[in-house]
This record gives C-alpha cells, structure tokens and sequence, in this order.
C-alpha cells in the first residue's frame, strides 16, 4: 500500500475507532424504562410501576406490540420518540430479583445504568404523589436493590410512584400485594400521566442538551 493511501486509511480508521469510543449516535438517543414488580401480580400495589410502563406504551401507541423475550426474561417493546429510541420492559419475576431481567436487557441493548429509569412504588409518598430521583441507595425497595445488585451501579433514574402506607404498620406486606381501592384506581390514571411526563420530559431534555449523564443526586422535580 502506497503511505499516502495508507495515511488516509489510518485516518478513517481513527475517527471510526473514535465513534466507537463514544458510544456512536445510536447509543446515546436510546433509554430503557423498565415497570418493576411481581410478575402475574398487575393491579397491586406493589406492580405500580408495571401498570405505569403500560400506561406509557399505550401513550406511545404500542401497547399491542408487547413480546416476551426469553434471553432477558421479560417482555419487551420497543418505540420510538422525537427520534429517541426507548425500550420499556416489564420483568417476568418476582419484584426481589427483577435486576435480572434488567441487567439481561441492559446486556442485550447494549445500555449503561445511566440511560435505564426504573418505574416503581413508593411508600413514603401519598398516592398523588410522583418524584423523579437521580439514582441513590435503594431506601428498602427490594426491586431498586436487585437493579443496583445486577447491574453493580446506583446511577438508574427512578421514578418513585406514592402508594401511602397503611395505618396499621404491621400489614405493610399485605398493603403493597393487595389491590387499590375503587377510589384509588380513579385517582391513579392521572397521577401516573403527571409521573410518564416528568419521565418523558427528562428524556427528552437530555437529548436536546447532550449533555453529560445525570449523577447520582437529589430529586429532580416533583409533581
């Protein structure tokens, strides 16, 4: 090879090499929102983000494209936004060891905990209540502990969805596996549309920026 067509070909390689390094554009417009939960318990308290990650792909209008992936143990379904690529999935385990399904997801789309939201209850809120937290500690939430487990990061973007406590502390466990009330479900479709546009608006906003992912912090916004 000639060194003037040799000097070329080293040149490309390198910028190739160097879009590698980043990430390339794909990478960086693409998120997973996953739906924590116990999988065959929907309508639960506990499953609030799953019904949540069901509400957003009927918003997304793919709520009839759902398929079960067998390599991530999960279903699956993908969308497009403003020409971000998402991935939502819901786990098909129980909520203590959903960071599989996750961490097996994040390993197929080749996705950093930086750029997966985690979608789940959160007892130390009033149902109304919906915050976005930048990463943090699990604070007992067996779900957030098995992501931060699996994917050894605690940098994931959370979606905290207020289900209230019961009065009565001693039935914690059986509060969060029953179901809402009648007057909780009517409440529950517009709480979850205020949290899915907090979600959704952080997305966009750091597509936009393209700025450096967001570090662990305290909350972002709160509706």
């Amino acid at each position: 090879m000639l060194p003037a067509m040799r000097a070329v070909c080293c040149l490309r390689l390198g910028r190739c090499m160097s879009q590698a390094a980043i990430g390339g554009p794909s990478r960086e417009q693409r998120f997973m929102v996953v739906g924590l939960g116990n999988h065959g318990m929907s309508g639960t308290r506990h499953s609030v983000g799953m019904t949540a990650v069901n509400q957003l792909a009927r918003r997304l209008n793919v709520a009839d494209q759902w398929k079960t992936d067998r390599r991530t143990g999960a279903d699956l379904v993908t969308a497009q936004l403003d020409g971000v690529h998402l991935v939502l999935i819901k786990p098909r385990q129980f909520m203590n060891v959903n960071g599989t399904s996750v961490a097996n997801a994040a390993g197929k789309f080749h996705l950093s905990p930086e750029n997966i939201y985690l979608l789940h209850d959160e007892l130390d809120k009033p149902l109304g209540k919906v915050t976005l937290k930048l990463g943090g500690s699990a604070r007992g939430h067996n779900g957030v502990r098995s992501c931060i487990d699996h994917l050894k990061s605690d940098t994931m973007t959370r979606l905290l969805i207020g289900i209230g406590r019961p009065g009565d502390k001693s039935s914690v466990t059986a509060y969060v596996l029953g179901r809402f009330t009648k007057s909780e479900q009517e409440a529950l479709s517009p709480v979850l549309e205020k949290g899915l546009d907090l979600l959704l608006a952080h997305i966009q906003k750091r597509t936009r920026a393209a700025s450096p992912v967001a570090k662990s912090g305290p909350v972002e916004n709160r509706v």
